[in-house]
């Protein structure tokens, strides 16, 4: 699957050394049948557990000829048991239960129906915008800045990311400013090696802004398609690193005023309802712009999913699909509700 495209020159020289204009390829480019496919194939598996878990009741549930009322606090506490969340979920079943009322609809399969839209339009809202380097106006250098908590799988997402941008002929270039572990600048410097990516790195306890401008620097240097920047691990309840990852904000945008142009969230799937308490303090300190949903494979409560997206406007950007380098899916909305309702 497709990460990511250079953008088409608008003109190329003649041999007589004119310039003459070429056509410009449509933005965002169309994934092929066999690409949609791929992300269908991984979002599947990365559901799978929850699909079995709480998501497989839902089978049961629509077995039946007509959805008696019920069926509706059933349907709720499977959504609850999902990590939906309260509010998430109330909003789900009145929506389905208000159309399947106006439409005078008490089919099981057409509930169902109006159930899977309804899951759907949740994580689609959000997601109106493509991603900053996928847009008509992408910028020549897209900086990426990454904030999560220890433990939710940061690092490891970005060298999939990585990876993934580097395969599709981008050059990539990390900033290692979580300088407070010295074994997490180590990481992500094994992981540069093994990608075959650029790590820029100060030595432990330096200061994470230093790092930062050194990285657009290099960036800026290297005529970069990506600047990544890797930043602590810290708990969203501690104030004093919420704001040193405004100062790094600050300086990226001091020197790229349009930057950071995505601030990408690494959740750890598995955390549930704690992962909605932890986007809520980084949206309101760095407006995180998307989420990574890491380690999706590891729970049967993907529920979380839906929550983010609609408590906080937030889309969902990648998926975590596995353990391996090429475990990291784009999010596609109706490839995912499709997969935990199959």
């Amino acid at each position: 699957m497709r990460f990511w495209r250079r953008k088409p020159s608008h003109e190329v020289p003649e041999e007589s050394g004119e310039a003459i204009a070429i056509a410009e390829e449509e933005l965002p480019l169309e994934p092929t049948p066999e690409e949609r496919a791929e992300v269908r194939e991984q979002t599947e598996r990365a559901v799978e557990r929850t699909r079995r878990g709480f998501f497989g009741r839902l089978g049961g549930l629509f077995e039946r000829a007509d959805f008696s009322d019920d069926l509706w606090d059933e349907l709720e506490e499977i959504l609850i048991g999902a990590d939906a969340g309260l509010e998430t979920t109330e909003a789900i079943i009145t929506a389905v239960r208000k159309r399947a009322k106006d439409e005078g609809v008490k089919q099981s399969a057409r509930v169902r129906e109006f159930l899977r839209d309804e899951l759907v339009e949740i994580l689609v809202e959000p997601a109106a915008e493509p991603l900053a380097w996928l847009a008509e106006d992408a910028p020549e250098m897209t900086i990426v800045l990454v904030v999560g908590v220890n433990g939710a799988g940061k690092t490891t997402s970005i060298a999939k990311l990585s990876h993934a941008l580097k395969k599709d002929g981008a050059t990539v270039i990390l900033g290692a400013a979580d300088t407070f572990r010295a074994a997490a600048t180590d990481q992500l410097k094994v992981w540069g090696e093994r990608i075959g990516v650029r790590v820029i790195a100060h030595q432990p306890g330096a200061d994470p802004g230093a790092v930062v401008f050194d990285t657009l620097s290099a960036g800026e240097s290297a005529k970069a398609d990506f600047v990544i920047v890797d930043t602590a691990g810290r708990l969203h309840t501690k104030a004093n690193l919420m704001e040193e990852l405004k100062k790094m904000h600050r300086i990226i945008q001091r020197n790229h005023p349009d930057g950071p142009h995505e601030t990408f969230l690494v959740l750890d799937a598995t955390t549930g309802q704690n992962g909605l308490m932890q986007a809520k303090t980084f949206a309101s300190a760095v407006g995180v712009s998307g989420i990574i949903l890491a380690k999706l494979d590891g729970t049967a409560k993907g529920g979380i999913a839906f929550a983010i997206a609609h408590e906080l406007g937030i889309p969902v950007r990648f998926i975590g699909t596995g353990e391996k380098m090429h475990d990291l899916a784009p999010f596609d909305a109706e490839d995912f509700v499709d997969s935990l309702l199959a």
